[in-house]
């Protein structure tokens, strides 16, 4: 029997990174969506019978001024972006599904920015009958998530950030082998 670690997965599969103000949908199993996140969100989004899944990332939940200014930037607009690409590949509004990363708060003495955003998705999602079957919001962790669409898999890797708020920082462990550096796998 050949036994095929996680990480075998990732070096086989076909990477499509997804930076902010991006969104990307794919029905090839062998894709893996990947970002890094900090106070931005990153919601995937998936329908499990159609095997259609996908990622966006966003910065701010909605411009702020009421001019909207780049839209990519925005929640509201990334999310719509993400679901009528789903619709457009065959998904079913009524059989998504979401995981949501980010939001965290990486900076002293700033708004918490990445509370703004979360509360945004989950209640972007929540108005629009869209169930969140994971989450990984908040803290004072960058992530770095790897997403593969059509089976709905998540890893997350927590990424150490020297600028956390003074109270909550954590001292950085030391370095761990690569099989055990805080992967977590959502399912």
């Amino acid at each position: 029997m050949t036994h095929i670690s996680p990480n075998d997965d990732l070096e086989r599969a076909t990477k499509v990174h997804v930076t902010q103000g991006e969104s990307h949908v794919s029905t090839d199993p062998n894709v893996v969506m990947t970002t890094v996140l900090g106070s931005c969100i990153a919601a995937c989004i998936r329908d499990p019978q159609a095997g259609v899944g996908g990622m966006n990332h966003f910065l701010l939940p909605d411009a702020g001024d009421g001019r909207g200014g780049d839209a990519v930037r925005y929640g509201a607009y990334a999310m719509e972006l993400l679901i009528n690409d789903l619709l457009k590949r065959g998904a079913r509004r009524e059989r998504l599904e979401a995981k949501i990363f980010g939001g965290a708060k990486l900076f002293d003495g700033l708004s918490d920015v990445g509370a703004s955003n979360s509360a945004f998705a989950e209640r972007f999602l929540r108005d629009e009958g869209i169930p969140i079957v994971s989450s990984s919001t908040g803290g004072v962790s960058a992530r770095r998530v790897e997403f593969w669409p059509t089976s709905g898999r998540v890893r997350q890797r927590l990424v150490a950030v020297d600028n956390a708020p003074q109270d909550v920082r954590r001292p950085v462990p030391p370095p761990m082998p690569a099989a055990s550096s805080g992967d977590v796998d959502l399912f």
